[in-house]
């Protein structure tokens, strides 16, 4: 059971920045981004690799640089488009 809500909350935060990610793209709209969070979220994302490689957790390095993506893609759009 304990595994099932890992599934579901792994599964929850890695798709959670697919919105976001998916309107910036279509509307080319990016000003409302904060780039500081947009920031600190990727510097703790890299973080959490650096802990799930360090752990040899494939779960947590497999949702990680999905996230990771997922925000550098929001990071270059808002860098590109401000």
């Amino acid at each position: 059971m304990i595994e099932a809500v890992g599934l579901v909350a792994a599964t929850l935060t890695t798709t959670s920045y697919l919105p976001q990610v998916i309107q910036s793209i279509r509307t080319r709209a990016t000003r409302d981004l904060n780039l500081l969070m947009l920031e600190m979220a990727a510097t703790g994302l890299v973080l959490w690799l650096v802990y799930g490689v360090a752990i040899g957790s494939l779960p947590v390095i497999g949702s990680t640089v999905i996230d990771l993506a997922s925000v550098a893609t929001l990071l270059v759009l808002k860098l590109r488009r401000g």
